[in-house]
């Protein structure tokens, strides 16, 4: 008997190993697509003689993120399959990733800003898709997740890392790269694994498309102080992707880009690290340090000047790892805990892009820009320093609400 048990012990071993190696594959290529023209795209549009578009095109990220959850919402609660979904939405994403590079010029700028619309209303759906089918995949072993969200981060290094070396950083073509990867990943999704949509309900496509159940769950007072906190948070992550490269520059560090990459690193060890923490601390200690961290990065870059106190700009880059990692990795996940009883996986994964990558993050530009705008036109470092207080603050407040008034009751309502 147990020379048995070691047999089907030793073959689960290797079949678990491929799950996470297909899945790695899934994610490397979900946030190479992403990467490979997100970064520079300001600097191709600047290039081409189209800068003024920069802030409409940089807006339409926000705004997808809200339509297409809608519309995950609607396709996810019926008939199709996550992967299904998948193979669709990145094979049509990737014909119009074809076809933007010749869209970008002074003639059709207008246009390539809608047709980019268009692009990220299917893309950014399949953020929570590809978090939905690793969740489902993974069953009850969710702390297997971060590791395989980590090979994202990898991703999103490598597509920077091709498009450099490439010298196309301020080239249309980094469309043609993206395109490329969407195409293999639509047809790589026909291999993903076959986790089941959730089950279509006994209830009008007015309520399917408005993800009424998934909303529903924010009738559990902690989900809802959850949503509620990852929304606001989203706000100070805006205002970072938006402004830190400018800031750093102002403090006089020539290599902006590099600067900028040890905020990934961070974030991709922090990834790898995430399964162990996560068994070992729960759901709340992780959302509250990456809350924490926010404030933290915020006030270094507050007092972070070009002299005695640039350490505190390369810290403030560095806690990039447990600024994301802890509140955005861990809340996928608990997510998905709240979710997954209730049969609403996929809508409550699209709603949490929603408000943080759609809502949050579109909050985050515009107040953000207000508060760039009182700026003078050539800010110095003590004007930086000034703004960066009004995050940092709001941040701390947002923690110790979040740490008065939320208790994880997933356990007890799964």
């Amino acid at each position: 008997m147990a020379a048995i048990e070691g047999t089907i012990a030793g073959s689960a071993r290797p079949a678990e190993g491929m799950l996470t190696g297909r899945l790695s594959a899934l994610m490397f290529m979900q946030f190479f697509v992403w990467g490979a023209w997100n970064v520079t795209l300001g600097l191709v549009m600047q290039t081409v003689g189209i800068g003024s578009l920069i802030g409409n095109a940089f807006s339409v990220g926000p705004i997808a993120s809200i339509v297409g959850s809608f519309l995950l919402g609607m396709a996810a609660a019926r008939y199709l399959s996550p992967k299904m979904l998948m193979v669709i939405l990145h094979l049509v994403g990737g014909a119009i990733l074809f076809a933007l590079p010749a869209m970008v010029t002074p003639e059709r700028g207008a246009t390539f800003v809608w047709v980019l619309l268009g692009y990220m209303i299917l893309y950014m759906p399949t953020v929570g898709l590809a978090n939905t089918i690793a969740l489902k995949s993974f069953g009850d072993r969710v702390d297997r997740f971060p590791f395989v969200r980590a090979f994202g981060t990898l991703g999103w290094i490598a597509a920077g890392l091709i498009i450099g070396w490439a010298g196309l950083s301020a080239s249309p073509q980094i469309f043609t790269i993206a395109a490329v990867v969407s195409v293999a990943l639509g047809l790589y999704s026909f291999t993903l694994p076959n986790v089941e949509p959730d089950a279509p309900r006994d209830e009008s496509v007015l309520r399917q498309v408005l993800c009424v159940e998934a909303f529903g769950l924010m009738r559990n007072r902690s989900f809802l102080i959850f949503i509620t906190c990852a929304t606001l948070i989203s706000i100070p992550l805006a205002m970072y992707y938006a402004y830190a490269s400018a800031y750093i520059g102002t403090a006089g560090i020539e290599n902006v880009g590099g600067t900028m990459s040890i905020g990934q690193m961070s974030e991709l060890a922090f990834m790898f690290s995430m399964p162990w923490l996560y068994r070992r601390f729960g759901v709340k200690p992780l959302l509250l340090v990456g809350m924490v961290a926010w404030a933290v990065r915020y006030a270094l870059f507050a007092i972070g000047d070009g002299g005695d106190s640039i350490w505190a700009i390369y810290v403030g880059v560095a806690l990039h790892g447990i600024c994301y990692d802890f509140f955005f990795v861990a809340g996928a996940i608990y997510t998905g805990t709240i979710a997954s009883p209730k049969g609403v996986n996929a809508q409550a994964q699209g709603m949490l892009t929603l408000f943080t990558y759609g809502v949050g993050m579109l909050l985050g530009s515009q107040i953000g820009a207000y508060l760039y705008a009182q700026l003078p036109a050539n800010p110095s470092i003590a004007d930086w320093q000034q703004m960066w207080w009004y995050p940092a603050i709001a941040a701390a407040v947002i923690a110790i609400l979040f740490q008065l008034s939320f208790r994880d009751n997933s356990k007890a309502d799964a």
